[in-house]
Protein backbone atom coordinates (compact mmCIF):
# COMPACT_ATOMS: atom_id res chain seq x y z
CA UNK A 1 0.00 0.00 0.00
CA UNK A 2 1.02 3.53 -0.83
CA UNK A 3 0.53 6.53 0.78
CA UNK A 4 0.37 10.00 -0.19
CA UNK A 5 2.04 12.88 1.67
CA UNK A 6 3.32 16.18 1.81
CA UNK A 7 7.12 17.49 1.09
CA UNK A 8 9.06 19.60 2.91
CA UNK A 9 10.40 22.14 0.80
CA UNK A 10 10.69 22.76 -2.90
CA UNK A 11 10.74 19.62 -4.66
CA UNK A 12 14.06 19.49 -7.19
CA UNK A 13 12.38 18.41 -10.79
CA UNK A 14 15.53 19.35 -12.75
CA UNK A 15 17.87 17.48 -10.78
CA UNK A 16 19.80 16.92 -7.77
CA UNK A 17 22.61 14.04 -7.44
CA UNK A 18 25.05 15.42 -5.84
CA UNK A 19 26.23 18.04 -3.08
CA UNK A 20 28.23 19.76 -6.50
CA UNK A 21 25.77 20.71 -8.79
CA UNK A 22 24.43 24.06 -8.71
CA UNK A 23 20.83 24.16 -7.42
CA UNK A 24 19.90 26.46 -10.23
CA UNK A 25 21.02 24.33 -12.54
CA UNK A 26 18.55 23.61 -15.24
CA UNK A 27 20.33 21.28 -17.36
CA UNK A 28 17.40 18.56 -18.39
CA UNK A 29 17.38 15.22 -16.74
CA UNK A 30 15.93 12.44 -17.57
CA UNK A 31 14.25 12.38 -14.03
CA UNK A 32 10.89 11.15 -13.44
CA UNK A 33 9.12 13.58 -10.25
CA UNK A 34 6.93 10.90 -8.43
CA UNK A 35 3.39 11.68 -7.27
CA UNK A 36 3.45 9.48 -3.98
CA UNK A 37 5.42 8.47 -1.11
CA UNK A 38 7.00 4.96 -1.06
CA UNK A 39 6.01 3.55 1.99
CA UNK A 40 9.09 0.99 2.99
CA UNK A 41 7.68 -2.09 4.62
CA UNK A 42 10.73 -1.92 7.34
CA UNK A 43 10.74 -0.24 10.84
CA UNK A 44 11.05 3.63 10.84
CA UNK A 45 14.42 2.82 13.08
CA UNK A 46 15.82 0.52 10.01
CA UNK A 47 15.12 2.57 7.10
CA UNK A 48 16.86 5.80 9.16
CA UNK A 49 19.75 3.58 9.98
CA UNK A 50 20.05 2.26 6.32
CA UNK A 51 20.09 5.75 5.15
CA UNK A 52 23.08 6.70 7.94
CA UNK A 53 24.87 4.33 6.15
CA UNK A 54 24.42 5.60 2.65
CA UNK A 55 25.85 8.78 4.23
CA UNK A 56 28.49 7.49 6.04
CA UNK A 57 29.79 5.72 2.71
CA UNK A 58 30.12 8.68 1.23
CA UNK A 59 32.21 10.15 4.10
CA UNK A 60 30.02 12.04 5.53
CA UNK A 61 29.49 12.68 9.25
CA UNK A 62 25.74 11.96 10.03
CA UNK A 63 24.72 13.60 13.00
CA UNK A 64 20.76 12.52 14.81
CA UNK A 65 18.41 15.23 16.38
CA UNK A 66 17.07 12.66 18.97
CA UNK A 67 13.14 11.84 19.48
CA UNK A 68 12.65 13.82 15.79
CA UNK A 69 13.62 11.14 13.37
CA UNK A 70 15.79 13.48 11.56
CA UNK A 71 19.01 13.41 10.61
CA UNK A 72 22.35 16.33 9.36
CA UNK A 73 25.01 15.58 7.28
CA UNK A 74 27.86 17.22 8.00
CA UNK A 75 28.18 20.76 5.49
CA UNK A 76 30.59 21.17 2.60
CA UNK A 77 31.41 23.70 0.46
CA UNK A 78 31.04 23.42 -3.45
CA UNK A 79 33.70 25.20 -5.55
CA UNK A 80 35.64 28.08 -4.02
CA UNK A 81 33.92 31.57 -4.12
CA UNK A 82 34.51 34.81 -2.22
CA UNK A 83 33.25 36.01 1.33
CA UNK A 84 29.63 36.93 0.65
CA UNK A 85 29.16 34.64 -1.51
CA UNK A 86 30.14 31.30 -0.33
CA UNK A 87 27.53 28.77 0.12
CA UNK A 88 27.32 25.78 2.18
CA UNK A 89 25.31 22.27 1.65
CA UNK A 90 24.43 19.68 3.40
CA UNK A 91 21.51 16.65 3.66
CA UNK A 92 18.53 16.99 6.14
CA UNK A 93 16.39 13.42 6.49
CA UNK A 94 12.85 13.50 7.85
CA UNK A 95 11.70 10.09 9.10
CA UNK A 96 7.78 9.75 9.68
CA UNK A 97 6.44 6.16 11.13
CA UNK A 98 3.03 4.79 9.70
CA UNK A 99 3.03 1.87 11.62
CA UNK A 100 5.39 -0.91 12.90
CA UNK A 101 6.80 -1.94 10.09
CA UNK A 102 5.74 1.11 7.62
CA UNK A 103 8.06 4.28 7.16
CA UNK A 104 8.39 6.91 4.82
CA UNK A 105 11.77 8.89 4.22
CA UNK A 106 12.25 12.23 2.93
CA UNK A 107 15.69 13.41 1.96
CA UNK A 108 16.74 16.94 1.13
CA UNK A 109 19.68 18.88 0.06
CA UNK A 110 20.04 22.48 1.60
CA UNK A 111 21.50 25.10 0.62
CA UNK A 112 23.07 27.93 2.93
CA UNK A 113 24.23 31.02 0.97
CA UNK A 114 25.69 34.28 2.00
CA UNK A 115 23.71 36.30 0.35
CA UNK A 116 20.43 35.12 1.61
CA UNK A 117 21.54 37.01 5.12
CA UNK A 118 20.50 40.22 3.56
CA UNK A 119 17.06 39.51 2.60
CA UNK A 120 14.87 41.18 4.82
CA UNK A 121 11.35 40.12 3.36
CA UNK A 122 10.61 36.15 3.09
CA UNK A 123 8.35 34.75 0.79
CA UNK A 124 4.98 33.82 1.91
CA UNK A 125 5.34 30.52 1.87
CA UNK A 126 8.02 30.29 4.67
CA UNK A 127 5.46 31.52 6.98
CA UNK A 128 3.30 28.25 6.70
CA UNK A 129 3.23 25.73 9.30
CA UNK A 130 2.02 21.82 9.28
CA UNK A 131 0.79 20.78 12.83
CA UNK A 132 -1.23 17.91 11.68
CA UNK A 133 0.87 16.10 8.62
CA UNK A 134 -1.87 12.54 9.13
CA UNK A 135 -4.66 15.27 7.14
CA UNK A 136 -2.44 15.15 4.22
CA UNK A 137 -2.13 11.33 3.54
CA UNK A 138 -4.84 11.99 0.81
CA UNK A 139 -3.03 14.66 -1.45
CA UNK A 140 -1.04 13.31 -4.46
CA UNK A 141 1.09 16.10 -5.40
CA UNK A 142 4.11 17.02 -3.89
CA UNK A 143 3.38 20.65 -1.73
CA UNK A 144 6.10 23.49 -0.28
CA UNK A 145 6.25 23.39 3.04
CA UNK A 146 8.73 24.61 6.17
CA UNK A 147 9.53 22.56 8.75
CA UNK A 148 10.38 23.04 12.31
CA UNK A 149 14.01 22.04 13.89
CA UNK A 150 16.24 23.42 11.42
CA UNK A 151 18.44 25.09 13.25
CA UNK A 152 21.03 28.34 12.23
CA UNK A 153 24.04 26.58 10.60
CA UNK A 154 26.98 28.50 9.92
CA UNK A 155 25.61 31.98 10.58
CA UNK A 156 23.03 31.74 8.36
CA UNK A 157 19.50 32.36 8.96
CA UNK A 158 17.88 31.38 5.48
CA UNK A 159 17.73 27.79 4.03
CA UNK A 160 17.13 26.51 0.66
CA UNK A 161 15.86 23.11 0.06
CA UNK A 162 14.86 20.48 -2.55
CA UNK A 163 14.15 17.31 -2.35
CA UNK A 164 17.08 14.83 -3.60
CA UNK A 165 15.13 12.06 -5.41
CA UNK A 166 18.70 10.75 -6.30
CA UNK A 167 19.73 9.58 -3.17
CA UNK A 168 16.26 8.26 -2.12
CA UNK A 169 16.52 5.82 -5.29
CA UNK A 170 19.79 4.89 -3.45
CA UNK A 171 17.66 4.15 -0.42
CA UNK A 172 15.02 2.40 -2.04
CA UNK A 173 17.69 -0.16 -3.60
CA UNK A 174 19.16 -1.04 -0.06
CA UNK A 175 16.01 -1.60 1.66
CA UNK A 176 14.27 -3.09 -1.64
CA UNK A 177 16.33 -4.39 -4.25
CA UNK A 178 18.45 -6.66 -2.25
CA UNK A 179 18.69 -10.87 -2.32
CA UNK A 180 16.42 -12.69 -0.69
CA UNK A 181 18.06 -15.58 1.43
CA UNK A 182 17.74 -19.45 0.72
CA UNK A 183 17.90 -20.79 4.30
CA UNK A 184 19.24 -24.57 4.19
CA UNK A 185 19.69 -27.24 6.52
CA UNK A 186 17.95 -25.21 9.37
CA UNK A 187 15.96 -26.47 12.89
CA UNK A 188 11.99 -27.22 12.43
CA UNK A 189 9.49 -26.12 14.61
CA UNK A 190 8.13 -29.23 17.22
CA UNK A 191 5.87 -31.17 15.39
CA UNK A 192 2.13 -30.61 13.97
CA UNK A 193 -0.48 -32.44 15.35
CA UNK A 194 -2.99 -30.73 13.28
CA UNK A 195 -3.16 -28.59 10.41
CA UNK A 196 -5.89 -27.22 8.84
CA UNK A 197 -5.26 -24.19 5.68
CA UNK A 198 -7.76 -21.65 5.25
CA UNK A 199 -10.29 -22.11 1.84
CA UNK A 200 -9.03 -25.74 1.41
CA UNK A 201 -11.98 -27.66 -0.14
CA UNK A 202 -13.18 -30.45 1.48
CA UNK A 203 -16.22 -31.10 0.40
CA UNK A 204 -16.28 -33.83 -1.95
CA UNK A 205 -14.17 -35.89 -3.70
CA UNK A 206 -14.04 -34.93 -7.32
CA UNK A 207 -11.70 -32.65 -7.52
CA UNK A 208 -12.48 -29.47 -8.27
CA UNK A 209 -11.49 -27.55 -11.47
CA UNK A 210 -8.32 -26.34 -11.86
CA UNK A 211 -8.03 -22.81 -11.70
CA UNK A 212 -5.57 -21.90 -14.62
CA UNK A 213 -5.99 -17.86 -14.66
CA UNK A 214 -5.71 -15.57 -17.53
CA UNK A 215 -4.00 -17.32 -20.94
CA UNK A 216 -0.43 -16.48 -20.84
CA UNK A 217 0.69 -15.02 -24.04
CA UNK A 218 4.14 -15.81 -26.28
CA UNK A 219 4.38 -19.42 -24.05
CA UNK A 220 3.88 -21.24 -27.20
CA UNK A 221 7.75 -21.44 -28.69
CA UNK A 222 8.58 -23.24 -24.73
CA UNK A 223 5.49 -25.68 -25.16
CA UNK A 224 7.26 -28.87 -26.46
CA UNK A 225 7.81 -32.10 -25.31
CA UNK A 226 11.65 -32.84 -23.95
CA UNK A 227 12.18 -28.71 -23.43
CA UNK A 228 13.24 -27.52 -19.87
CA UNK A 229 12.11 -24.56 -18.98
CA UNK A 230 13.74 -22.57 -15.85
CA UNK A 231 12.00 -19.39 -14.13
CA UNK A 232 13.70 -17.35 -11.73
CA UNK A 233 11.34 -17.15 -8.95
CA UNK A 234 10.91 -14.35 -6.86
CA UNK A 235 10.47 -15.59 -3.29
CA UNK A 236 7.42 -15.76 -1.27
CA UNK A 237 4.85 -14.00 -3.98
CA UNK A 238 1.25 -15.39 -5.03
CA UNK A 239 2.07 -14.54 -8.77
CA UNK A 240 4.59 -16.68 -10.02
CA UNK A 241 3.01 -19.94 -8.45
CA UNK A 242 -0.38 -18.80 -10.52
CA UNK A 243 1.55 -18.58 -13.69
CA UNK A 244 3.35 -21.99 -13.30
CA UNK A 245 -0.28 -23.24 -12.86
CA UNK A 246 -0.77 -21.25 -15.99
CA UNK A 247 1.93 -23.19 -17.52
CA UNK A 248 0.99 -26.18 -16.92
CA UNK A 249 -2.62 -25.70 -18.14
CA UNK A 250 -1.23 -25.29 -21.56
CA UNK A 251 1.48 -27.78 -21.44
CA UNK A 252 -1.26 -30.48 -21.02
CA UNK A 253 -4.07 -29.04 -23.29
CA UNK A 254 -1.40 -29.95 -25.95
CA UNK A 255 -1.35 -33.45 -24.49
CA UNK A 256 2.57 -32.97 -23.01
CA UNK A 257 3.42 -35.15 -19.89
CA UNK A 258 4.06 -32.48 -17.67
CA UNK A 259 6.92 -32.35 -14.64
CA UNK A 260 7.00 -29.81 -12.11
CA UNK A 261 10.31 -28.83 -10.53
CA UNK A 262 10.24 -27.37 -7.18
CA UNK A 263 12.70 -25.91 -4.69
CA UNK A 264 11.96 -28.45 -2.32
CA UNK A 265 14.50 -31.05 -0.58
CA UNK A 266 14.23 -34.04 -2.71
CA UNK A 267 14.15 -36.37 0.59
CA UNK A 268 10.45 -34.94 0.94
CA UNK A 269 9.81 -36.64 -2.79
CA UNK A 270 7.90 -39.00 -1.01
CA UNK A 271 5.48 -37.09 0.76
CA UNK A 272 4.94 -35.34 -2.32
CA UNK A 273 3.68 -38.32 -4.17
CA UNK A 274 1.77 -39.65 -1.43
CA UNK A 275 -0.15 -36.02 -1.53
CA UNK A 276 -0.32 -36.45 -5.75
CA UNK A 277 -2.05 -39.75 -5.64
CA UNK A 278 -4.34 -38.56 -2.68
CA UNK A 279 -8.25 -37.19 -3.22
CA UNK A 280 -6.81 -34.29 -1.11
CA UNK A 281 -8.67 -33.83 1.69
CA UNK A 282 -8.00 -32.21 4.97
CA UNK A 283 -6.62 -35.70 6.46
CA UNK A 284 -4.03 -35.90 3.34
CA UNK A 285 -3.19 -32.45 3.38
CA UNK A 286 -1.98 -32.19 6.91
CA UNK A 287 -0.22 -35.96 6.44
CA UNK A 288 2.37 -33.70 3.90
CA UNK A 289 2.90 -30.57 6.24
CA UNK A 290 3.32 -33.01 9.44
CA UNK A 291 5.59 -35.34 7.49
CA UNK A 292 7.68 -33.03 5.27
CA UNK A 293 9.93 -30.54 7.60
CA UNK A 294 10.12 -28.41 5.26
CA UNK A 295 6.85 -26.47 5.65
CA UNK A 296 7.65 -26.27 9.58
CA UNK A 297 10.82 -24.94 9.11
CA UNK A 298 12.03 -21.97 11.97
CA UNK A 299 12.64 -19.93 9.41
CA UNK A 300 10.98 -20.06 6.53
CA UNK A 301 12.08 -18.20 2.93
CA UNK A 302 9.21 -18.18 1.28
CA UNK A 303 10.13 -21.89 -1.05
CA UNK A 304 7.26 -22.52 1.36
CA UNK A 305 4.62 -20.08 1.12
CA UNK A 306 0.57 -20.86 0.84
CA UNK A 307 1.11 -20.17 -3.09
CA UNK A 308 3.45 -23.09 -3.31
CA UNK A 309 1.46 -25.07 -1.79
CA UNK A 310 -1.67 -24.30 -3.71
CA UNK A 311 0.33 -24.88 -6.53
CA UNK A 312 1.05 -27.92 -5.56
CA UNK A 313 -2.79 -28.95 -5.22
CA UNK A 314 -3.30 -27.88 -8.75
CA UNK A 315 -0.99 -29.98 -10.00
CA UNK A 316 -2.94 -32.44 -7.96
CA UNK A 317 -6.20 -31.80 -9.64
CA UNK A 318 -4.53 -31.97 -13.15
CA UNK A 319 -3.80 -35.83 -12.35
CA UNK A 320 -6.85 -36.73 -10.92
CA UNK A 321 -8.14 -35.66 -14.02
CA UNK A 322 -6.29 -38.10 -15.89
CA UNK A 323 -2.99 -36.05 -17.00
CA UNK A 324 0.36 -36.87 -16.87
CA UNK A 325 1.64 -34.60 -14.22
CA UNK A 326 4.05 -35.02 -11.84
CA UNK A 327 6.02 -32.52 -9.28
CA UNK A 328 9.61 -33.37 -8.27
CA UNK A 329 11.68 -32.04 -5.28
CA UNK A 330 15.04 -31.45 -6.16
CA UNK A 331 17.09 -29.29 -3.78
CA UNK A 332 19.27 -30.07 -1.13
CA UNK A 333 18.31 -30.32 2.51
CA UNK A 334 21.92 -29.18 3.81
CA UNK A 335 24.44 -28.55 1.01
CA UNK A 336 25.44 -24.89 0.35
CA UNK A 337 27.11 -23.25 -2.90
CA UNK A 338 28.29 -25.10 -5.64
CA UNK A 339 27.54 -28.09 -3.72
CA UNK A 340 23.90 -27.58 -3.85
CA UNK A 341 24.11 -26.27 -7.50
CA UNK A 342 25.63 -29.77 -7.99
CA UNK A 343 22.80 -31.85 -5.97
CA UNK A 344 20.29 -30.30 -7.29
CA UNK A 345 21.50 -30.50 -11.16
CA UNK A 346 22.26 -34.16 -10.73
CA UNK A 347 18.51 -34.58 -9.67
CA UNK A 348 17.47 -32.87 -12.26
CA UNK A 349 19.72 -34.45 -15.36
CA UNK A 350 18.89 -37.90 -13.62
CA UNK A 351 15.06 -37.01 -14.07
CA UNK A 352 15.71 -35.94 -17.58
CA UNK A 353 17.30 -38.64 -18.49
CA UNK A 354 15.02 -40.58 -17.17
CA UNK A 355 12.13 -39.23 -18.71
CA UNK A 356 13.68 -37.37 -21.91
CA UNK A 357 9.95 -36.09 -23.77
CA UNK A 358 8.43 -34.76 -20.53
CA UNK A 359 8.11 -30.93 -20.11
CA UNK A 360 9.90 -29.72 -17.61
CA UNK A 361 9.12 -26.22 -15.53
CA UNK A 362 11.51 -25.69 -12.67
CA UNK A 363 10.86 -22.63 -10.56
CA UNK A 364 14.01 -21.55 -8.77
CA UNK A 365 16.12 -18.37 -7.31
CA UNK A 366 17.53 -16.03 -10.08
CA UNK A 367 20.84 -17.11 -9.94
CA UNK A 368 20.20 -20.93 -9.81
CA UNK A 369 18.74 -20.90 -13.03
CA UNK A 370 20.92 -18.79 -15.22
CA UNK A 371 22.46 -20.84 -18.22
CA UNK A 372 26.17 -18.92 -18.33
CA UNK A 373 28.52 -18.47 -15.55
CA UNK A 374 28.33 -15.91 -13.23
CA UNK A 375 30.12 -12.54 -13.07
CA UNK A 376 31.43 -12.38 -9.62
CA UNK A 377 32.34 -15.79 -9.09
CA UNK A 378 34.65 -17.65 -11.55
CA UNK A 379 34.30 -21.14 -9.57
CA UNK A 380 30.45 -20.71 -9.04
CA UNK A 381 28.56 -23.36 -11.46
CA UNK A 382 24.74 -22.25 -11.19
CA UNK A 383 22.16 -24.74 -12.16
CA UNK A 384 20.94 -24.05 -15.27
CA UNK A 385 24.37 -24.02 -16.91
CA UNK A 386 24.93 -27.39 -15.51
CA UNK A 387 22.25 -28.72 -16.99
CA UNK A 388 23.05 -26.94 -20.37
CA UNK A 389 26.51 -28.47 -20.00
CA UNK A 390 24.69 -32.04 -19.46
CA UNK A 391 21.54 -31.89 -21.70
CA UNK A 392 22.90 -30.74 -25.19
CA UNK A 393 19.92 -33.01 -26.90
CA UNK A 394 17.21 -31.46 -24.35
CA UNK A 395 16.72 -27.59 -24.68
CA UNK A 396 17.02 -25.54 -21.50
CA UNK A 397 15.12 -22.08 -21.39
CA UNK A 398 15.60 -19.59 -18.64
CA UNK A 399 13.31 -16.75 -17.93
CA UNK A 400 14.27 -13.81 -15.76
CA UNK A 401 10.93 -12.29 -14.38
CA UNK A 402 9.55 -8.76 -14.99
CA UNK A 403 7.13 -7.17 -12.26
CA UNK A 404 5.55 -4.03 -11.23
CA UNK A 405 7.15 -2.95 -7.32
CA UNK A 406 4.72 -5.20 -5.00
CA UNK A 407 5.55 -7.14 -1.76
CA UNK A 408 7.19 -10.71 -0.95
CA UNK A 409 7.33 -12.96 2.06
CA UNK A 410 11.40 -13.94 2.23
CA UNK A 411 14.34 -13.62 4.84
CA UNK A 412 16.82 -11.03 4.47
CA UNK A 413 19.32 -9.85 6.56
CA UNK A 414 18.11 -6.49 8.40
CA UNK A 415 20.77 -3.46 9.45
CA UNK A 416 22.13 -5.28 12.15
CA UNK A 417 23.18 -8.33 10.49
CA UNK A 418 20.22 -10.95 12.10
CA UNK A 419 18.44 -13.17 9.82
CA UNK A 420 14.55 -11.45 9.59
CA UNK A 421 12.01 -13.06 7.78
CA UNK A 422 8.54 -11.20 7.14
CA UNK A 423 6.49 -9.23 4.76
CA UNK A 424 8.82 -7.20 2.72
CA UNK A 425 8.82 -4.38 -0.20
CA UNK A 426 10.12 -5.45 -3.68
CA UNK A 427 11.49 -3.36 -6.27
CA UNK A 428 12.63 -4.48 -9.39
CA UNK A 429 15.46 -2.50 -11.59
CA UNK A 430 14.97 -0.56 -14.29
CA UNK A 431 16.11 -3.23 -17.10
CA UNK A 432 13.02 -5.71 -15.45
CA UNK A 433 10.16 -2.89 -14.43
CA UNK A 434 7.06 -3.28 -15.63
CA UNK A 435 4.89 -0.88 -16.84
CA UNK A 436 1.47 -1.16 -14.88
CA UNK A 437 -1.09 -2.27 -16.89
CA UNK A 438 0.59 -4.51 -19.00
CA UNK A 439 -0.64 -8.08 -19.20
CA UNK A 440 1.32 -10.93 -18.11
CA UNK A 441 3.15 -12.88 -20.91
CA UNK A 442 6.93 -14.46 -22.21
CA UNK A 443 9.00 -12.06 -24.10
CA UNK A 444 11.51 -14.13 -25.54
CA UNK A 445 14.81 -12.57 -27.00
CA UNK A 446 16.80 -12.95 -29.67
CA UNK A 447 19.56 -14.16 -28.61
CA UNK A 448 20.54 -15.30 -24.71
CA UNK A 449 21.50 -12.67 -22.36
CA UNK A 450 24.78 -12.06 -20.93
CA UNK A 451 23.23 -13.60 -17.89
CA UNK A 452 21.99 -16.49 -19.31
CA UNK A 453 18.51 -15.87 -19.87
CA UNK A 454 17.21 -16.82 -22.79
CA UNK A 455 13.94 -14.27 -22.20
CA UNK A 456 11.37 -12.33 -19.72
CA UNK A 457 8.41 -13.46 -18.30
CA UNK A 458 6.05 -10.07 -17.20
CA UNK A 459 4.37 -11.23 -14.12
CA UNK A 460 2.75 -8.12 -13.00
CA UNK A 461 2.51 -6.39 -9.57
CA UNK A 462 3.61 -8.65 -7.03
CA UNK A 463 1.74 -9.78 -3.71
CA UNK A 464 3.36 -11.42 -0.36
CA UNK A 465 2.11 -15.10 -0.04
CA UNK A 466 3.22 -15.74 3.80
CA UNK A 467 3.90 -19.28 4.80
CA UNK A 468 1.96 -22.14 5.32
CA UNK A 469 2.75 -22.56 9.11
CA UNK A 470 3.54 -19.28 10.83
CA UNK A 471 4.99 -18.91 14.10
CA UNK A 472 3.69 -16.74 16.76
CA UNK A 473 6.90 -15.33 17.41
CA UNK A 474 9.04 -13.48 14.71
CA UNK A 475 11.60 -15.05 13.54
CA UNK A 476 14.26 -12.12 14.04
CA UNK A 477 13.68 -12.29 17.50
CA UNK A 478 14.63 -16.03 18.00
CA UNK A 479 17.63 -16.04 16.61
CA UNK A 480 19.40 -16.30 19.90
CA UNK A 481 17.76 -18.72 21.29
CA UNK A 482 17.85 -20.66 18.00
CA UNK A 483 21.77 -20.88 18.23
CA UNK A 484 21.15 -19.22 14.56
CA UNK A 485 20.97 -21.00 11.50
CA UNK A 486 23.22 -22.96 8.73
CA UNK A 487 24.55 -21.22 6.13
CA UNK A 488 22.75 -18.68 3.72
CA UNK A 489 22.53 -18.01 0.33
CA UNK A 490 21.56 -15.41 -1.32
CA UNK A 491 18.56 -15.32 -4.24
CA UNK A 492 17.68 -12.11 -6.50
Amino acid sequence: MRFHWLLGLSLCVGGCASLTKDLHDTTPQDEEVPTEETVYLVPLEEALFTMRRVFEEQRYDVFERADHHELYTSAHEPGMNLPGNRTYERYFVKGASLGPRQSVIRVFRLSYREQDTNIEVKPKWLNERIQDEEKYLARKTFERFTFDGVPDMEGFKMVRGTRDLPLERKLLARLEMVPSLELVGGRTNAPVRAVQVEGWDDDTAQPPPVKCGEPLQGVEPLLTAGHTVLVGDPLGTRELPEIATRMLCDAVEKKLSVALALSMPSEDQGALDDYLASEGHGPDLERLLVVSSFWRRVYQDGRSSGALLRLIEQARRMRAQGNAVTVLAFDSNNASGNAREAEMAKNLIAYRQANPDTWLLALAGDVHVRTKPVSWNKDFEPLGWRLTKALPGSPVKALEVGFERGSQFSCRFNVWEQVDCNVFALSPTAELRQEPGTPRKVALFDRPSDTGFHGRLWVGALNASPPVIQRTTPPVAQQQQDGGTKPAEAEH
